[in-house]
């Protein structure tokens, strides 16, 4: 039988070696009999059990190479489909979008009904890129969150930031000059501003929890 794995999908975008190891790591503290794999493959995505999608850069370089890499309908099928989970990270949540409005107005995969823009913090003071760690808040319960509570730190870096239109999408929030969306689900997607890889013990766990999400 062959062994199950996790996909790290390589697409030119996003820290792959940081997900992967992070990933693996998590895996393997929870005891969890798998492999993680970065891979550029249609028939990859097929057959993995569980899917990542980080993103670092601007939102329509990101989409614009997802496009390219040939993934795409590979993609679609394992996710809107065939229920495979799905964690995106950074701008790989920002993708979930119908519109990323960075350089532009760019169209995103339309899996949440959501729009990406600059963020604009009331307090004058507050730098852009939000760079650092930031503290949670919980909208609602789900798989994902096991174990992570209400001021838990999470680690980010972005200067855009999703605006929901489906507020029963919202998982976590952050507060940086107004509120900002940390995670979003809908079905067996997630999505989460953060990098749960640069998170320490909280970021783990949210991944350890994601490996053992089935549907």
């Amino acid at each position: 039988m062959t062994k199950e794995f996790i996909m790290i999908i390589d697409y030119g975008c996003g820290n792959l070696r940081s997900a992967q190891k992070a990933c693996q790591h998590a895996a393997d503290e929870a005891g969890l009999d798998l492999d993680v794999v970065i891979s550029n493959k249609a028939e990859d995505i097929a057959r993995a059990s569980h899917l990542v999608l980080p993103g670092q850069g601007a939102f329509g370089d990101c989409m614009s190479g997802l496009q390219k890499s040939g993934m795409l309908p590979a993609l679609e099928d394992a996710v809107l489909q065939k229920k495979v989970p799905f964690l995106g990270i950074c701008v790989g949540m920002q993708l979930l979008a119908r519109e990323g409005h960075e350089h532009g107005n760019h169209q995103g995969l339309g899996w949440l009904d959501a729009t990406v823009e600059a963020i604009q913090p009331s307090d004058a003071s507050l730098k852009i890129p939000h760079m650092g760690w930031n503290d949670i808040l919980h909208h609602q319960d789900h798989p994902v969150l096991d174990g992570i509570q209400d001021g838990d730190h999470f680690y980010f870096v972005h200067s855009y930031q999703m605006h929901l239109a489906d507020s029963q999408a919202l998982l976590l929030s952050c507060d940086y000059g107004g509120s900002i969306v940390g995670a979003v689900a809908k079905d067996n997607i997630v999505g989460v501003q953060f990098h749960p890889e640069k998170s320490a013990e909280a970021g783990l766990r949210l991944i350890g929890n994601f490996l053992r999400w089935t549907i």
